[in-house]
């Protein structure tokens, strides 16, 4: 491929890193990962209410990494009240899962930035080999995927195994019983989603720029080698 093409994908792939490392530190300190209603058991059950009446039980939760706010509804109209993890959570959630979840989305934001660093100077310098030649290249975009998926996969077990959002809305309850309405991922969670995505798409602007996976061996260096050894 041309050095010209080479430069362009190159440029489009550090630019691409650059924003998804914005766009993960962005969704680290916003609380749009989880949104969904709760609602008030004990209140419905007291009063026997159906259909339209659980309206009047039903509140609002949404919630990030560090903090979060629910409405309360018990059938007195909405009571919002605004809450953190650290400190005030820290004993009722699966702390080790969402510490790690913060690590690894760290950890997403710096290696998406050194990929996006390495991926301008392989644009506009000279490449060299091992960490700032094509092996490189690979490494920092295989590591950043990673960290995105791995980023999901906890966060969505301690949400839906662990029940993250009912043990949120029954702290310091003490005569209610909250119960899970609905919940969904907001935008934050599928940000590092497509993430994770554009990292495996660098890996591929990698291939498409020419150069050959890690590791792989082309045949054809392989026959020239067979061919020396004969000769000697």
């Amino acid at each position: 491929m041309p050095a010209q093409q080479k430069k362009i994908i190159f440029c489009i792939a550090g630019v691409l890193s650059f924003a998804c490392a914005l766009g993960t530190a962005a969704a680290l300190g916003t609380q749009l990962w989880v949104q969904g209603t709760t609602l008030c058991k004990t209140g419905a059950q007291l009063v026997n209410a159906t259909g339209q009446e659980l309206e009047k039980f039903i509140g609002k939760i949404q919630y990030g990494l560090f903090y979060g706010e629910r409405v309360r509804q018990c059938g007195l109209g909405g009571r919002p009240f605004q809450f953190s993890f650290f400190p005030d959570l820290l004993k009722i959630i699966p702390a080790s899962i969402h510490v790690s979840v913060i690590l690894f989305c760290t950890v997403l934001i710096v290696f998406a930035l050194v990929g996006a660093g390495f991926f301008m100077f392989n644009a506009f310098g000279s490449p060299y080999e091992t960490l700032h030649g094509p092996v490189g290249l690979y490494l920092w975009s295989f590591i950043a995927c990673s960290c995105g998926c791995l980023v999901m996969i906890l966060f969505s077990s301690e949400v839906k195994i662990h029940h993250l959002s009912e043990k949120i809305a029954n702290f310091k309850e003490g005569s209610f019983t909250f119960k899970t309405h609905s919940e969904q991922f907001a935008n934050s969670f599928w940000i590092i989603l497509v993430c994770s995505l554009v990292h495996f798409l660098n890996a591929l602007l990698i291939r498409l720029a020419g150069f050959e996976f890690p590791f792989s061996k082309s045949k054809d260096s392989g026959t020239i080698t067979g061919a020396v050894d004969l000769m000697y």
